[in-house]
This record gives structure tokens, sequence and C-alpha cells, in this order.
């Protein structure tokens, strides 16, 4: 059967996968259902209608007072512009390992590199966006940690930032419009988020 041009195969998992040959061409890896790479899609065709199971990363990072990091999308992003989510997500790079790549991508966002991040588990998940009409279809790495550096948002990313405590976050969340990732994500993370916070979480 013909390939998809919008992705690449390897069914030796350890094997070098492609990497992009358009210009502005995205790729993500591809997973099976175990969380193994099995090949490469571009970004956009992966998050299109039934969607395509991928690797990717979410970050909560927490400032010394144990408050949770928390970002407003940029308002020109396609995906779910102007929610708010959690402090970071995205995804790796083709054989890029997912901590690096939690690492890489909060600098490059926030302008501030963690001063811990820890690993804090992984999430499987099938979640539709009715706003975008895209779904995430995703193999989650979780990460939480702390960050203690001035923040320098890029506002191509992010439109806006905010330390919320527990029950702050509560009232945001009752107030405003979310990641439609957020609550699954947070939920799994959240005996690493108490680990790095406290128990109030």
């Amino acid at each position: 059967m013909p390939m998809s041009p919008a992705v690449s195969r390897t069914d030796d998992p350890s094997s070098e996968l492609s990497v992009p040959s358009a210009p502005g061409e995205i790729l993500l890896e591809l997973v099976d259902d175990h969380g193994v790479t099995i090949g490469t899609g571009e970004k956009l065709w992966a998050h299109q209608q039934p969607g395509r199971l991928h690797r990717a990363f979410s970050v909560f990072l927490f400032d010394r007072q144990g408050r949770l990091l928390l970002q407003r999308r940029a308002l020109g992003k396609y995906h779910s512009p102007g929610v708010w989510s959690n402090t970071c997500c995205g995804h790796p790079y083709p054989g890029e390992q997912p901590f690096v790549a939690a690492a890489r991508r909060t600098t490059e966002e926030l302008g501030a590199a963690p001063a811990l991040l820890c690993e804090a588990g992984t999430v499987r998940y099938d979640l539709p966006d009715e706003a975008s009409g895209l779904i995430e279809r995703e193999w989650n790495h979780l990460f939480v940690g702390l960050v203690t550096a001035e923040l320098e948002p890029d506002p191509e990313e992010i439109e806006d930032t905010r330390f919320v405590t527990a029950a702050e976050l509560r009232a945001l969340r009752a107030e405003k419009p979310f990641s439609v990732w957020f609550e699954t994500v947070f939920e799994a993370a959240l005996p690493g988020i108490r680990e790095i916070a406290g128990n109030d979480w």
C-alpha cells in the first residue's frame, strides 16, 4: 500500500528517523500503543482527524512559594490559541529525548531554563478540540520542577503568564478556558507535583 507523503515509517525503532525535507515542515515521532517509535509524521497532519498517536511532553514548573506557573497561549497559534495551559508543552524532535526537549522548549518559550526538572511519568490520551477541529492523540511524557529565573516570554508563543496557588487555579479554571489536554496531564502529574510543591496540591 502506498505510504502517505505526510508520514515516514521505520521497522526498526532504533534506526535513524527521517528529517524534514520541505521548508517549514515540522516532524513528530509517531508511536504505537506502547510508546515505541514507529516513524515520523508532519505536525499538523498528525493533529488532524482521526489523529495519529505521537510523542509529546508537558511541563509543570513551580516557584519557591509552591505556586504553579501557567501560560496563556498566544492568540496567533493555530492550535488552542488564547487559552490557559500548563507551564509548557510540545513535541520532541525525531530522535530527541523527551527530557531534553522539555528543557529546551521551556527555555525557548519562557526565556528561563528550569532550575530543577524531574520526570513524572507518562499519560496517553485521545482528546478532540471542538474549537479547532483538531485532535490530541498523544503519548505524553510529564515533567515537574522549579523555575527561579526572571521570565522573558516569547510573544509569538505566550500571551500571558501567571503564578497560581491550588485555590487560584481552581478559580481560574472556573472562569477562563483552558487547553483541552490540561485536566488530563495535570491529574496524571499530581503525584510528582505534590513531591515538588507539597500536598496542598
